[in-house]
This record gives C-alpha cells, sequence and structure tokens, in this order.
C-alpha cells in the first residue's frame, strides 16, 4: 500500500490565497498537511482553513524568525520522521517600494523583499534537506513580472527573477539527493499580496482579455499544477518554471 505524502504549506493567508488553492488539491490527493501562520493577528483567518484541511499540524512561521523555524522542523520531524513536500507561497515589499518606481525602492525595501520572497526559499530547504532522505519536492511561486516587464510589478519582478534563479540553483544542488524544486507562474490572482499593487484590477482584466483561453485563472487551477508537481508523477521535472496563466505568457 503506497504511503500518503507529507507536505508542509508555507504561505497560507485566508481562502482566497494560491496556498489554499494548493492545500486543497494536495489534500484531494491524499496528502497529510502542515499548515503555519504568519502571526497571532492571521491565526484566526488560517485556523478554520487547516481545520477543513484536516491538517495534522498547525503552528506559526514567520519566516524571518530562526526560532519559530526550527520548531516547526523538529515538529515535522518528530511527528513524521519525514517530509515529501514543501508548498512556499509568500511574498512581500513594504508598500512604498512596491508601489514606487523601482529605480527609487530603497537598500531597506529591496533587502526585506528579497529576504522574505526569495531567500526563504532557500532557508526553507535548509531545514528540508534532513527530512527528504528518499527525496521529495519543493515547489515556489513566481509571476511573468520576473521575466518581462509587467507595468506596476515594479519591485517584485527583479525579486522574483531572483526567486526563479534560486529554484535553478536548488534543483542543481538538490537534485543528487532527489530532491526536485520547481516554481508555478500564475497568471494575475486576487490575493492579499498582490492587492497592494497599484492598478491590479486592470491588469486582471487585461490578462483574461489578452490569453488564449480568455479567462483568468483560478486558484483550484492553479492547485490542481501544484498538486501535479509535487506528486510522483512529475518525477523527472526539477529546476523549472510552469505557467499556468491561460497562454498569456505565450503571446509575449
Amino acid at each position: 500500500m503506497t504511503r500518503p505524502l507529507c507536505g508542509l504549506i508555507v504561505g497560507l493567508a485566508n481562502n482566497e490565497s494560491i496556498a489554499f488553492g494548493c492545500a486543497k488539491a494536495l489534500k484531494a490527493m491524499g496528502a497529510q498537511l502542515a499548515v503555519t501562520y504568519q502571526s497571532d493577528k492571521a491565526k484566526p483567518h488560517v485556523a478554520p482553513l487547516a481545520s477543513d484541511l484536516e491538517a495534522d499540524i498547525f503552528l506559526p512561521l514567520d519566516v524571518r524568525d530562526e526560532g519559530q523555524m526550527q520548531a516547526l522542523f523538529q515538529t515535522l520531524g518528530s511527528r513524521w520522521g519525514r517530509l515529501d513536500f514543501v508548498l512556499h507561497s509568500i511574498a512581500f515589499a513594504p508598500k512604498a517600494d512596491l508601489q514606487g518606481r523601482f529605480v527609487d525602492s530603497s537598500a531597506a525595501g529591496f533587502t526585506t523583499a528579497m529576504d522574505i520572497s526569495c531567500h526563504s526559499l532557500v532557508r526553507l530547504a535548509r531545514y528540508s534537506e534532513p527530512l527528504m532522505a528518499e527525496g521529495g519536492a519543493l515547489l515556489t511561486m513566481s509571476y511573468y513580472g520576473a521575466q518581462k516587464v509587467i507595468a506596476n510589478y515594479n519591485l517584485m519582478g527583479p525579486v522574483k527573477a531572483a526567486l526563479e534563479a534560486s529554484v535553478r540553483y536548488l534543483a542543481a544542488e538538490l537534485g543528487p539527493k532527489n530532491i526536485r524544486v520547481n516554481a508555478l507562474s500564475p497568471g494575475p490572482v486576487l490575493t492579499r499580496a498582490a492587492s497592494g499593487l497599484a492598478h491590479f484590477d486592470q491588469l486582471m482584466a487585461q490578462a483574461a482579455a489578452k490569453a488564449p483561453l480568455h479567462q483568468r485563472v483560478s486558484i483550484d487551477q492553479i492547485g490542481e499544477a501544484a498538486a501535479f508537481l509535487l506528486s510522483d508523477k512529475a518525477r523527472h521535472i526539477t529546476g523549472q518554471v510552469l505557467m499556468v496563466d491561460n497562454g498569456v505568457s505565450a503571446l509575449g
């Protein structure tokens, strides 16, 4: 009998989160889930969702807090003894830096955005590696603004570009241990993080109008792609960025 996958979901904020769409698809696949919440303020919004997902583990994780990171992975190790996958779905930049010109971004704002949105994946990979002795998979969320200039995406474009490069380097380093690392690049979805972008409603409307499939992507559709990449069916896929955008990126 095949054992269920055990995986960590980082970045679930509410029922409109990409992470929630992914977690639902992974749960439907039979996975056991560990769900984190970013702060005490976020906990009341995440707790009911963790309950709906029948999460086996529910713990705080501010990715900047080394103590919380250590406590989380100690619990994962003692409870499961292994880790099959990690979903990294977090991004943040200070509002002033996000909504201003990239050339005007502050050093502090750029550093914060890179640390939370990009290097946190590296830290999660480092902590996950010992628990993935039999292999595993990590998946993060990018956006087309990493590859092409998207109006109003500003600071997050270079940050997501660094995230995509990190995926490739992590895939190369962890591949010999049969640990795969990939990214999904969904079309625009109205999440709490995305709401900080100027004129985001306009961006979503333009994407839907331009897409060959003439629709916006949903968190459930993104979840289906995530479940595939984190499953054994994608065991030969690593170091890739998969576009889930109804074909918008194919048009340039």
